[in-house]
């Protein structure tokens, strides 16, 4: 399906946003435009109990556009709207799917990512979209106290370079929890929306900087700048 642009944009600065109309109700995408010539597009996706506040998404909005990278922060229609529960996961996709040409009209490789929910939706949708790869943020392994619900197999079921990023103490799957072979970054201390708690021996910012780092050299050794 095609997405169709609002000729309506914001701009702040070097951000933008511009809203797309899905077959779903319209998303918003808000841009961080890389400072010097991109390699590559980010695009994030938000989690099912949150927009793109979120304290991991904006932190990325902030470093890579210097590391050469321009991030993409989507919405999804129910935010926008303002509704305050997800939809079920083929809605998401349907929407993620729909505005995906609004995320490769610059000509650039794409790669596809997003935190919790965002995640699923994105490992779920990179390959019939021919995303360069998947960069998932406290991807939700299994419910809370139920690992038997795993959803494990949305993860190895990608067949494109994934990276996980991952709080030590994540009740949705702790590190050691994911298959063996995963490629994975863990986040000391930190939980779900990688909050640390008072006793954390890292500060916020540097539970952030391990977070943008690495993802800056993922992104890196996958583009070859």
């Amino acid at each position: 399906m095609t997405a169709h642009k609002d000729t309506s944009r914001k701009d702040t600065g070097r951000e933008r946003s511009e809203k797309i109309a899905t077959p779903v109700g319209e998303a918003r995408i808000t841009w961080y435009p890389a400072a010097r010539k991109a390699h590559t597009v980010l695009a994030l996706g938000h989690g099912a109990g949150g927009g793109i506040e979120a304290r991991d998404l904006r932190a990325l909005a902030a470093a890579l556009p210097g590391e050469g990278v321009s991030v993409a922060l989507v919405e999804q229609p129910w935010r926008v709207a303002g509704k305050k529960v997800a939809p079920a996961p083929r809605t998401l996709d349907a929407a993620w799917s729909a505005l995906w040409p609004a995320l490769t009209a610059l000509g650039l490789p794409v790669v596809a990512g997003g935190r919790s929910a965002g995640a699923r939706v994105a490992c779920r949708t990179a390959g019939e979209l021919d995303a360069q790869a998947v960069l998932a943020l406290s991807f939700p392994l299994h419910p809370p106290g139920k690992p038997e619900k795993s959803r494990a197999d949305e993860l190895t079921g990608v067949e494109l370079p994934v990276l996980v990023v991952q709080g030590g103490r994540d009740p949705f799957g702790r590190p050691a929890e994911f298959p063996a072979g995963t490629d994975l970054v863990e986040v000391p201390y930190a939980d779900h929306g990688f909050a640390l708690p008072k006793s954390a021996e890292v500060t916020e910012e540097e539970a952030m900087g391990v977070i943008t780092g690495a993802v800056s050299r993922w992104l890196a050794d996958r583009s070859g700048a």
